[in-house]
């Protein structure tokens, strides 16, 4: 696979570094930005800007498959994407540090303003980072984990325990939560497709699949050990910080967010309800201990300095707080912080480099992913003309499938009986490993 990268930053050199043994990586940027480690590297080095049509032609962009924006402008970025999207079925990833930017390049695909010049994948790396600390904070660990459409939905498998209320009871009357569905269950060993009669058991594996959002908290209200994280505290109230509160509220755990600025305090106020919002400086320590942090069962600091991050993360050690998470902008930092015994710690840039990996893992084969060592497989099925219109109730399936999501546009669906499948619409499906041709042929997929 060919990918053009336009930033030597440090994600670039990161995403070089991970890529180029497997494929053919060009670094679009100013010579001045190129470093050793870029020079250590088996990749070609193109001088210039992305937004210009010859020196991405100079790249070689019509040969290649992947285009990935990730220098410190925005703008830059968007442009540069939108410039190689002139060039053909090329996929463009581009990456943003802004909410509203990431909002609108999403809204440009969807139903009613959707064009042929668009980009394909958004990372916006804070939001990335949030998602991955509210699933340390509060999800158990799960036995599989799979991503699709971008990281809009996933599949999840977990063990069922002695100790959790869902045992005995049918799928029916449990009351998962929305956007969530669960697609297999294995027990002895053996995988099946369960319906809304089926009853739960211990020990048996139950594999969901729905929108990352509703698993999270799919994970943190049903599968829990009894040890439940009840108290929070979130030093840092940026973007990061205020997405994690307003998560942890879902799950109504108590939490308290430290912001020093006294402007962006007060809008953490009008926007958070149930989190106890305090001005002040998380680095000192009286105030740590006056506001008693040192109960909390875990203590996250996400300001955007490293250092202060550090400092914060040991006084809350010192005070005694079991658990510690603490973001780190440079990636060459991690190990220090985990050397000085912060127990994680966590970059918005490698949470950014895991979703470009898992991207780039994602293919147009129609198997998507295989779970209990081959036993059920995903397929991903493009829905035709003769589908269109037809509701999932009215489809008579000739094995055990269910529809997990449908992905249609930029957004994705978790689907009911009475949902209608549109042509264009790529669903996820799970059965049988033994069952997925009959599916495919049912679907006309050859």
């Amino acid at each position: 696979m060919k990918i053009v990268i336009y930033g030597a930053t440090e994600v670039g050199c990161l995403l070089a570094t991970e890529f180029f043994e497997d494929h053919d990586i060009t670094i679009i940027d100013k010579e001045e930005n190129r470093t050793d480690e870029f020079n250590k590297l088996d990749i070609s080095f193109v001088q210039g800007n992305a937004s210009d049509l010859e020196v991405l032609e100079c790249a070689d962009i019509k040969n290649a498959d992947i285009f990935i924006a990730c220098t410190p402008m925005d703008e830059a970025n968007i442009v540069a994407c939108l410039a190689a999207k002139r060039y053909g079925k090329i996929r463009t990833i581009c990456f943003v540090s802004k909410e509203e930017y990431k909002n609108t390049l999403t809204y440009q695909k969807s139903d009613d303003y959707f064009t042929d010049v668009f980009i394909d994948y958004i990372i916006w790396p804070e939001e990335l980072l949030t998602q991955e600390i509210f699933r340390i904070v509060t999800v158990a660990h799960a036995l599989d984990v799979e991503n699709f459409a971008d990281g809009k939905a996933r599949l999840l498998e977990y063990k069922v325990k002695d100790n959790l209320s869902i045992i005995g009871k049918k799928i029916k009357d449990v009351g998962f939560t929305n956007d969530t569905l669960i697609v297999g269950i294995t027990r002895d060993g053996q995988l099946s497709i369960p319906n809304g009669e089926t009853e739960i058991c211990s020990d048996d594996k139950l594999i969901f699949m729905g929108t990352s959002h509703s698993l999270d908290i799919l994970a943190g209200t049903f599968f829990h050990e009894k040890e439940q994280v009840k108290n929070v505290a979130i030093i840092g109230g940026g973007n990061v910080g205020m997405m994690l509160a307003q998560s942890l509220e879902t799950l109504k755990i108590k939490t308290k967010i430290i912001e020093k600025n006294l402007e962006r305090s007060q809008c953490l106020a009008e926007n958070l309800h149930n989190t106890l919002v305090i001005n002040g400086d998380g680095t000192d320590l009286k105030l740590l201990d006056e506001e008693d942090i040192g109960s909390s069962d875990v203590v996250i600091s996400v300001t955007n300095n490293d250092e202060r991050n550090l400092l914060c993360s040991l006084l809350a050690k010192q005070l005694g707080v079991k658990r510690v998470i603490a973001r780190v902008s440079k990636v060459l930092n991690i190990p220090l912080f985990e050397k000085v015994g912060i127990d994680i710690a966590i970059s918005p840039k490698n949470s950014a480099i895991n979703e470009v990996r898992n991207d780039l893992q994602e293919n147009d084969v129609d198997i998507l992913a295989t779970v209990e060592q081959g036993q059920g497989e995903v397929l991903e099925i493009g829905v035709l003309p003769d589908f269109n219109n037809r509701k999932i109730m009215e489809l008579q399936f000739p094995k055990s499938a269910i529809i997990g999501t449908i992905a249609r546009n930029n957004s994705v669906i978790i689907p009911k009986g009475t949902t209608e499948l549109k042509t264009g619409d790529v669903l996820i499906i799970f059965t049988k490993a033994e069952d997925a041709m009959e599916i495919k042929k049912f679907f006309k997929v050859k």
